[in-house]
């Protein structure tokens, strides 16, 4: 599982661990594992030279087997981490056949959501940012966010490499509003997508909050899922000129030169015909 930060990855990960053939969870220490290991081995390093090729991919394979050795009974494992669309070469080297389901989203309502969570607690200090010139305006705010090595921007570059890349038919990319809305529909499609039998899920009654994970970061509540999939329409709380800029970023919309798939609506009536 990757794709978008605040864009319902969490709540996927809620509903596929109800499936007593799967494992899945937030975002894991593999991905940060592993880059650690290329740097070890890498380029340069005073071990590269002598840890040959077959050596490296049995290193890497050792740590995905090693942390997820306690769920071999599983069918399918979800390993979700942001990162993994910029390393798809290894996954599918690693894992021939493997697919990534991509959450994606309206990149000026990821802002919004992330501006709602520090405006939520104005006596904390959030670790998303490194001085108080990152964190001192919404549009200080918003900007650190979309740079290309930070927590919107550097996913969202890795998701368009991806998206256009030689393996972007293993990829699934899923519109947030679409599983807050239609959840009963959009499952099936991943079913399917990940050759699964399907499940019968239950969207009434969900569980998961990691505040362990949440505290250090100084964002109390940010994997938090509520208890019932439902979608809250609401009004952005960015600046009109904000909102329109990251507005334009949702490259999913167009798959003309993506072998990727894509779940999307390009038309969803709500209550007012609108």
């Amino acid at each position: 599982i990757s794709g978008l930060p605040r864009s319902g990855s969490t709540l996927l990960a809620a509903l596929l661990l109800q499936n007593p053939q799967f494992h899945a969870g937030m975002t894991s220490p593999v991905g940060a594992l592993y880059t650690s290991m290329l740097h070890q081995f890498g380029a340069g390093t005073e071990f590269g030279p002598v840890i040959t090729k077959p050596e490296r991919k049995r290193l890497v394979r050792g740590l995905f087997d090693s942390y997820y050795a306690e769920h071999s009974d599983k069918k399918v494992v979800f390993d979700t981490n942001r990162m993994w669309t910029a390393h798809l070469p290894m996954l599918m080297d690693q894992f021939p056949g493997s697919k990534v389901i991509a959450c994606v989203r309206n990149v000026a309502w990821i802002m919004d959501s992330i501006e709602r969570k520090f405006a939520a607690d104005p006596y904390e200090i959030t670790r998303l940012f490194n001085d108080d010139n990152e964190r001192a305006t919404v549009y200080s705010r918003v900007e650190t966010l979309a740079q290309r090595n930070r927590m919107v921007g550097y996913p969202w570059a890795a998701l368009k490499s991806a998206f256009y890349s030689e393996h972007a038919a293993s990829m699934l990319l899923i519109d947030y509003d679409l599983p807050a809305r239609v959840p009963q529909k959009v499952l099936p499609l991943i079913y399917d997508f990940i050759g699964a039998e399907p499940f019968e899920h239950n969207f009434h009654s969900i569980q998961y909050d990691a505040p362990e994970f949440d505290a250090p970061l100084g964002m109390r509540g940010l994997h938090k899922v509520r208890p019932e999939v439902s979608f809250e329409a609401r009004d952005t709380i960015l600046p009109p000129d904000l909102f329109q800029q990251y507005s334009q970023l949702s490259f999913w919309k167009d798959t003309a030169g993506s072998r990727a798939n894509v779940i999307t609506a390009k038309f969803i009536p709500t209550a007012t015909g609108n």
